[in-house]
């Protein structure tokens, strides 16, 4: 089966809290820091309420036959709606298993809230067996079905308590982990800065650790072995090499022999 990884990075919905908060005749920046901060009191922490969220990248990673590609989805002009878009015709057109790492509690339930803004396709995604029986039994929003492996909630046996970050665990494998832009303060920052290719690629190296993580659980698992696991890296690595991309590149280098 294809294999889409994939990871989203998101900013405060600017003008959605100006609405529900009557932030009116305050700037971008300021709306911002109210949002933060009304979060931080209520939770003690700066991730808002995943409806809060605005889709700013959507990154990928998809295997499929002998394909190997990593980008980021539309342009650095594309609006939520085109990258939202164009996450569920990707869908459509490859079938993919989906993976993330966290998706279940962050990437797909601000997809989710979001889509309902715009008049979106997403109509093979939501298949649970009303078009396509072989859906009904294994589909993309059931938990206990195979098509989305969230690796966090799998690894740490669905107790929030084990969870693990994505970047010490890539680490610890070998992998070159955080390259970029971490934080939701530092990821609005940068956007405000014009630096939404710097967050772009920042979200490509995120989802390459993802992916690379699933390759060791796949051969943990079985499906593959470390013949077939050391092909599979040295493919990552060519494609990477050959990118021409200086963050992708980087991430080659930075990724230790393990």
């Amino acid at each position: 089966m294809n294999v889409l990884t994939f990871k989203l990075k998101t900013i405060p919905d600017i003008d959605g809290c100006r609405r529900l908060y009557d932030l009116h005749g305050l700037s971008d920046d300021d709306v911002a820091k109210a949002v933060f901060h009304k979060r931080r009191q209520e939770a003690n922490t700066e991730i808002l309420r995943h409806h809060l969220h605005k889709v700013i990248a959507v990154s990928a990673v998809l295997r499929a036959g002998d394909q190997f590609k990593v980008w980021s989805l539309g342009t650095v002009e594309s609006n939520e709606a085109d990258l939202l878009q164009r996450f569920y015709s990707g869908i459509a057109r490859y079938r993919p298993k989906l993976v993330s790492w966290g998706g279940v509690e962050f990437d797909l339930p601000i997809i989710h809230y979001r889509s309902l803004l715009y008049p979106l396709n997403a109509s093979q995604y939501w298949e649970a067996g009303q078009s396509d029986s072989s859906f009904q039994n294994d589909n993309y929003v059931s938990r206990y079905h195979d098509r989305h492996t969230d690796l966090v909630g799998l690894l740490a046996g669905f107790q929030a308590s084990a969870s693990a970050p994505l970047n010490e665990i890539a680490t610890l494998c070998g992998f070159p982990g955080d390259m970029g832009i971490g934080t939701n303060q530092q990821i609005w920052q940068s956007y405000q800065a014009d630096g939404i290719k710097d967050i772009r690629d920042a979200c490509e190296t995120e989802v390459l650790n993802t992916y690379l993580v699933h390759l060791n659980f796949q051969r943990n698992r079985g499906m593959i072995d470390q013949a077939q696991y050391e092909i599979e890296c040295r493919m990552v690595r060519d494609n990477l090499i050959a990118s021409n991309q200086s963050h992708l590149i980087t991430f080659e280098k930075n990724w230790l022999d393990q």
